[in-house]
């Protein structure tokens, strides 16, 4: 099973208004695993970036210039993706930009349709965590991606981040806590999605008797908050069923 995470950068957010794509990042998986090839390009978008747009990316006009145009670009693009299935979070953005790039060439290439093969990032974690924030900052979290290269926008560096935040979103439970906060895990090495098994060969873990003071101790305790439960101790009432 071969799927293309992708991600875009682009110099506004509408093509209605004859925004374009910049920049395409994507990384490849087979069969649920990061393969180390991908796709990243560039691209002269043919107008001026939107200072917003270049606040949240920081890619200027000037790194642009030179860049090839997306219909110099679109055919090593499409040979790269070939048909696997797209992995993209916030789809119907960047699958609109990429149908209006289409649209502009002649001949047209196929467009891509939302729900065949594409997979929604965004609408499968809030399908999971509904009611949250559903981000890839805030998914980056939940599951434990190190995000802390992430200070601008970036196609390439997003794609690789949500390939991680993919595969630990649709592999089971990453973590166990208490307030739905998860711990991060990068550190011990574990992927989140896999199971740890304590060795056949570990030492059996020691058994602590309690002593007779302690037994004592204990009994007095349990007495106190009989009787100021008005005999209503649980732990008491579970001895006396076992006995």
């Amino acid at each position: 099973m071969r799927q293309i995470v992708l991600d875009t950068e682009t110099t506004g957010l509408e093509t209605s208004q004859g925004h374009r794509i910049i920049e395409i990042g994507c990384v490849e998986l087979f069969n649920r695993r990061l393969t180390g090839r991908h796709y990243h390009q560039y691209i002269n978008p043919e107008r001026e970036v939107d200072a917003g747009a270049f606040q949240v990316h920081g890619i200027s006009n000037e790194i642009l210039e030179d860049k090839p145009k997306f219909a110099q670009i679109v055919e090593e693009f499409l040979s790269f993706v070939g048909d696997a299935d797209l992995i993209i979070h916030n789809a119907a953005f960047d699958i609109g930009f990429l149908n209006a790039e289409f649209g502009r060439l002649t001949p047209r290439p196929k467009a891509i349709e939302i729900g065949r093969t594409v997979i929604d990032s965004l609408l499968l974690a809030r399908s999971k965590h509904p009611g949250q924030k559903n981000n890839l900052d805030a998914l980056c979290k939940r599951y434990g991606v190190d995000n802390s290269q992430r200070d601008l926008h970036g196609a390439l560096l997003d794609a690789e981040i949500l390939a991680d935040v993919y595969l630990l979103m649709t592999g089971g439970q990453t973590a166990l806590s208490l307030g739905g906060n998860q711990s991060s895990n990068k550190d011990s090495g574990n992927s989140g999605s896999e199971i740890i098994r304590l060795p056949v060969t570990r030492r059996p873990l020691p058994v602590l008797k309690v002593s007779v003071e302690e037994f004592a101790l204990h009994q007095q305790k349990l007495a106190s908050i009989n009787k100021s439960s008005a005999g209503n101790c649980l732990w008491l009432k579970d001895l006396a069923t076992t006995e």
